[in-house]
């Protein structure tokens, strides 16, 4: 299957992932909303519903965040550069696509934001360390 072709139908997976999120983040808050308008029996009800309460806030907040990911996707789909690292400006493989739609950066400069806490140091376009000061290339330094 063609890039193009394989793209189109991670377009769909996310289309449908963001209906789902947005759907059961609806759900969510609407639930909670409806929990603490009903009074607690006793101070067990009290304590077992707070802890309820905040899984589920927990919960919302990581889909939250998975539905920020996948529009910021869709945007960039829009423009035309899904599927482009945004540190070094190359193609992210279609395993990694496959594997997470919302990529926004290739493997290695993945790797090397979790491992030095900057992403594509000494690569173009990225972040370069010279002499312990970060300065992003092509971009005046501080």
């Amino acid at each position: 299957m063609a890039r193009k072709d394989s793209l189109q139908n991670l377009r769909a997976i996310l289309v449908k992932r963001r209906d789902a999120l947005r759907s059961a983040l609806a759900g969510d808050l609407s639930l909670l909303k409806e929990l603490r308008s009903e009074s607690p029996g006793d101070v067990i009800d009290a304590a077992y519903d707070s802890a309820q309460d905040e899984i589920s806030s927990q919960l919302a907040e990581v889909e939250s965040r998975e539905l920020a990911n996948i529009e910021n996707a869709l945007e960039r789909m829009k423009a035309g550069t899904y599927g482009q690292c945004e540190v070094c400006s190359g193609r992210i493989p279609m395993a990694r696509l496959n594997a997470l739609p919302y990529a926004t950066m290739c493997i290695e400069c993945q790797r090397d934001l979790e491992r030095t806490g900057s992403a594509g140091s000494g690569r173009r376009g990225g972040v370069e360390q010279e002499s312990g000061e970060e300065s992003v290339t092509g971009e005046l330094e501080l």
